[in-house]
């Protein structure tokens, strides 16, 4: 096994807070994509680096991560106004009967 795969599967092996759940029970985050992130580019071989596209390409992906992040809690904010709404037009309606 490669350092940078040994790194790598140990940054995954770390959990925090959860964003989602993957279907193999382990926690995904943001942080923990920018963990393998970083641990990927600290253990490269400096002889042999990165493709500059992969490393652009992830970063896409993380934007996306946290696009996907902010818009499921725009979303969230916004049931929960319109249940408010919803909530008081149902006890106005019931007050007037």
């Amino acid at each position: 096994m490669s350092p940078t795969t040994s790194a790598t599967s140990a940054a995954a092996a770390q959990t925090t807070p959860a964003a989602s759940q993957s279907s193999s029970g382990t926690t995904v985050d943001k942080n923990m994509f920018l963990q393998l992130l970083v641990a990927q580019l600290q253990n490269q071989d400096p002889l042999n680096p990165s493709d500059g596209t992969q490393f652009v390409g992830q970063l896409a992906q993380f934007q996306q991560l946290e696009q996907s992040i902010n818009m499921g809690q725009d979303i969230t904010a916004m049931r929960q106004d319109l249940d408010q709404i919803v909530s008081g037009a149902s006890s106005t309606a019931v007050s007037q009967t």
